[in-house]
């Protein structure tokens, strides 16, 4: 009985450990680098939409998973921005609100401490770049719609990469500032969907695909967000100091909006490709943590029946907005195990700052 209980108690440490160790400095090294990858909107029903409609995820290959509740600082049911800021900041916000907290003033980002430490940043985003999600990891603004003053606050940083949608919000606007000729005044290749983005070799890129928002992927988008992924991955990895990126899969939550089944299943799809190169990275490298998880759900979507075989689903909906059911976390490589749990939004980023070492 004895034996029992010392072997009871001992499990009880290891799986304590197993799940904590990451944010403990001096059992396990910390990653070089972090991939933060969102997929808006996204919900286990989404998940498994695009399981089965795809026949299999690399999602399936993350073994370290929780869940998060994503609440804002004002409302049950958060925003994109406000999501988003959470996971930039550690701070709960109020909804609409852009990397700022409830007084409306500035919050620093993970983005931003990774310059300040030396490391590359990245986005790379199926969404225009000016709007909230990678907003609110580079801008500090009181609303998510403040377009033009968001895309300028791309200046401020010194972001190595930035591939998605937007351009118009940074040559056309009417303040009389062209911030394209801006970027590449500051060293930036500004390229757009009519040039090589493979072919690329430089170290400062702005990649547009779209003036506004990119169409969707049954439109044509084509395969852009793992293109893109991959090619900022190659060139943040450059930096010896280690990179921090963040990936959206945009249309998610578009799709959820919408209220189309199809939609979502196109999209989660493409954002489980880039899944897909951001592994094929990691476990190369060996030094990378790869974090995918979503900002909220969106259309209360359900799966009402389907077909493994067939690889169909049959969704219906129960509001054309967000939702607020906690959502899924999904961790690979070092440090993984601390996102294991049910835990705030706001512990994304608190846990990505403390594997860093910031």
């Amino acid at each position: 009985m004895k034996k029992i209980l010392i072997f009871g108690f001992l499990l009880l440490i290891s799986c304590s450990t197993k799940q904590n160790i990451a944010l403990n400095t001096g059992c396990t090294p910390r990653p070089k680098n972090i991939i933060l990858m969102i997929g808006d909107g996204m919900g286990t029903a989404q998940v498994y939409a695009g399981l089965v409609t795809k026949g299999y995820l690399n999602l399936e290959q993350f073994k370290c998973i929780g869940f998060h509740k994503t609440y804002s600082a004002t409302d049950f049911i958060t925003d994109s921005s406000a999501g988003a800021t959470a996971f930039s900041t550690g701070k709960k916000t109020y909804n609409l609100a852009v990397g700022v907290g409830l007084d409306s003033l500035p919050l620093p980002t993970i983005l931003e401490a990774a310059e300040a430490h030396g490391l590359a940043t990245g986005m790379v985003v199926t969404c225009n770049l000016a709007h909230a999600t990678p907003a609110s990891f580079i801008a500090h603004q009181p609303m998510r719609y403040m377009y033009p003053q968001i895309a300028a606050d791309y200046l401020k940083t010194d972001i190595d990469v930035m591939i998605g949608g937007g351009k118009g919000y940074f040559d056309k606007r009417t303040d009389g500032r062209n911030l394209v000729t801006e970027l590449q005044q500051k060293g930036y290749a500004v390229l757009d969907s009519s040039q090589n983005l493979e072919g690329f070799q430089g170290n400062k890129l702005a990649y547009f695909y779209a003036d506004y928002e990119p169409k969707k992927m049954s439109e044509g988008r084509g395969d852009i967000l793992k293109r893109g992924t991959q090619k900022a991955m190659q060139i943040l990895s450059k930096n010896r100091n280690g990179f921090f990126m963040m990936v959206e899969g945009s249309q998610i939550d578009w799709g959820g909006h919408s209220n189309e089944t199809d939609y979502i299943t196109n999209e989660m799809m493409d954002f489980d490709d880039a899944i897909g190169a951001a592994l094929d990275f990691a476990k190369k490298d060996g030094n990378t943590l790869v974090i995918v998880t979503a900002d909220h759900e969106t259309g209360g979507f359900a799966l009402v029946n389907g077909s493994i075989q067939e690889k169909k689903v049959y969704g219906q909906f129960v509001t054309k907005r967000h939702t607020g059911v906690m959502v899924p976390v999904f961790a690979y490589g070092v440090g993984a195990e601390a996102f294991m749990g049910i835990y705030e939004n706001t512990e994304i980023y608190i846990k990505m700052k403390t594997l860093f070492g910031f």
